[in-house]
């Protein structure tokens, strides 16, 4: 740890800096007047079997295992004057259609230190939360993200520092309803999220780096008199239940703790980008049943959950590779994620008689590789390959790995 913090305070007195992409931004900061933006993706999908469970558009219907869809097709509003902007972001698909950011964003115009951003955008929290879709070369967030921040973004304020002595440093810190996208507050609780960057360009020649660290502290309001904790039942690990009348009300604990890595180098190869990310905390959720499924049990709840509330211990991490392909306009992409939604049980001991754990508990790796060609400055085509594994358990169900795995043929076309 002393050795990570005196690398920390190495870099930082390195007085050169890279930006780092952001969702929270409009289309450039020259200003303009109404100007519109946006891009479609649509794509094919060929699943292992009918019914399938995707972190890559949603699951599958019962009786179905390929389809097509419009996976994200956006339009960007936005207005930029020279101390303030504004923002809108639609979302319209085979769904409907949906608001995904409304901002305002107001700039310190004397010391030029702070920009505040208020309205419903992406919360701060490490680098691929946002990591804009549009830009981003694989398909879609790890299943880490997509638990812990559905959707990503949240209504609330953030305050953004960046010190003009300081360049290569960003921090942000936000408040927030808790409650995702699209979503009124259940509670009377704010969620405070922040993100601590670093960012430098030309460290050596062709060689680029930025990492940070960021925190997370929520609220999960209980509805019930029951809820459950991590601990041994008859000398197997499991929930056990607690129950009290004064329990209906009380405020689980949601803490993320994360690490962010991003770097490139230039060789004779070609490009290289690795990514690389790691999230461990508390994250209160559910049981899986018949109406929650395995995804949902743990993810981030935005309304009041009708169920009783279990606490989990958490950790997942990813790293991300991209390789240009030299004369070409291909990338080659290379990506390995793991979420475990309950470090305390592991294995066979999830789904054992007594314990009170479900699919809600289960750890899943997921390997993908794929390849990006840009067809021209607007379009470009993906080709991926996603292999999830889950951990082989006592479950019914999961007593070996499910089939689950995902072709995806993606066109996108930006303007």
């Amino acid at each position: 740890m002393k050795k990570f913090i005196a690398a920390i305070i190495f870099l930082a007195g390195l007085p050169v800096f890279l930006k780092a992409q952001s969702n929270n931004t409009p289309s450039d900061y020259n200003p303009h007047d109404l100007k519109i933006s946006g891009y479609l993706q649509f794509q094919y999908q060929k699943a292992q079997e009918k019914g399938a469970p995707s972190f890559s558009g949603g699951d599958f219907s019962e009786e179905v295992n390929n389809r097509f869809m419009i996976r994200r097709g956006r339009f960007k509003f936005d207005r930029v004057d020279e101390y303030t902007n504004i923002v809108f972001q639609l979302d319209a698909t085979q769904d409907g259609v949906s608001l995904r950011d409304a901002f305002i964003q107001v700039k310190d115009p004397k010391w030029k230190i702070f920009t505040l951003t208020a309205g419903q955008f992406t919360k701060p929290f490490g680098y691929i939360l946002s990591y804009s879709s549009a830009n981003r070369e694989l398909p879609e967030r790890p299943r880490l993200h997509q638990t812990l921040m559905p959707s990503e973004r949240d209504l609330g304020a953030m305050l953004d520092i960046k010190l003009p002595a300081l360049p290569f440093l960003n921090y942000e810190i936000g408040f927030f309803n808790g409650s995702g996208i699209n979503a009124k507050d259940y509670d009377s609780k704010k969620d405070l999220s922040t993100t601590l960057q670093f960012n430098f360009n030309e460290l050596k020649k062709n060689w680029n780096l930025s990492y940070g660290l960021s925190y997370y502290k929520g609220f999960v309001r209980s509805g019930t008199n029951t809820v459950y904790q991590n601990g041994l039942i008859n000398g197997q690990k499991g929930f056990l239940a607690e129950t009290a009348a004064t329990n209906n009300g009380t405020y689980a604990s949601r803490r993320y703790y994360g690490l962010n890595l991003q770097t490139d180098i230039k060789t004779g190869w070609g490009k290289t980008n690795v990514k690389a990310e790691f999230i461990s905390g508390s994250q209160p959720g559910q049981a899986s049943s018949s109406t929650i499924t395995a995804a949902q049990a743990s993810r981030s709840l935005g309304t009041q959950a009708p169920t009783d509330l279990y606490n989990r211990k958490f950790k997942g991490y990813m790293i991300w590779l991209v390789q240009e392909i030299p004369n070409t306009e291909l990338q080659w992409l290379m990506s390995f994620d793991s979420y475990d939604p309950n470090s305390f049980v592991k294995g066979t001991e999830i789904g054992k008689t007594g314990t009170n754990t479900s699919s809600g508990d289960i750890r899943f790796n997921t390997f993908g590789s794929g390849l990006v060609y840009y067809f021209s400055k607007q379009m470009k085509f993906t080709v991926f390959y996603d292999h999830p594994i889950n951990e082989t358990t006592s479950l019914s169900g999961y007593t070996r790995d499910i089939r689950d795995d995902l072709f995806t043929l993606r066109a996108q076309y930006r303007f």
